[in-house]
């Protein structure tokens, strides 16, 4: 069975799938058979997509105009396509660059071959380019990462407080905007200091007695 899916990045009303349905209709799908979204590509929240997927069934196909109407970008393309697979479930695409996609046949196949080694090259590149980043960062004296939530000076004042019994432990992470996991990552409940705790004050942590 052929399932069409259609989408338009406007949900203003002045963008219309009419284009995508009549291309649909014609190749074959049925109009009860087709699922449509009017949101953007980069969105997670496209329920005809969902609905749409959970209507295949192995040896059915999934249709579509372009192919940039189903995937938010290559990788989630890509991964779209693999599930559909392993569920025995086929793509064609109509038009476009991707209308040589068809993976009921074994040259549509080999096309989207070819968009899965190229997004796996991309992915490699983007590491790539990240781990010589945070090198040449490095090598300036630049650490990569999140900044630590807590300063020397919230460590000192949080020790000194949670030695004090009396102390309001949710008050005192207001105060210091953090969460309570992030206090016990530092400090004890009696007020002393922990690994983390010392690594931000630049010195080791005290052995235990």
């Amino acid at each position: 069975m052929l399932v069409g899916y259609m989408r338009v990045s406007k949900a203003d009303g002045s963008q219309t799938t009419d284009l995508q349905r009549d291309a649909l209709l014609a190749a074959g799908v049925g109009e009860e058979q087709l699922y449509h979204d009017h949101a953007s590509g980069k969105k997670d929240d496209r329920p005809g997509l969902v609905s749409c997927l959970k209507s295949l069934r192995d040896g059915d196909t999934l249709v579509v105009w372009k192919l940039d109407r189903l995937g938010r970008d290559l990788h989630h393309l890509v991964n779209t396509v693999h599930d559909l697979t392993a569920r025995g479930v086929g793509l064609k695409v109509l038009t476009g660059q991707g209308a040589a996609i068809d993976t009921t046949t074994a040259a549509g196949k080999l096309v989207f071959g070819i968009f899965a080694a190229l997004a796996e090259f991309e992915r490699e590149l983007i590491s790539e380019r990240t781990h010589a980043g945070l090198a040449s960062a490095r090598a300036r004296g630049r650490v990569g990462g999140r900044p630590f939530t807590m300063t020397p000076a919230k460590v000192r004042t949080a020790m000194a407080a949670m030695g004090n019994p009396e102390t309001n432990v949710g008050e005192l992470c207001e105060e210091l905007g953090i969460s309570r996991q992030t206090l016990y990552r530092h400090v004890s409940p009696t007020g002393e200091i922990r690994a983390d705790g010392a690594r931000v004050l630049g010195r080791k942590r005290p052995p235990r007695k």
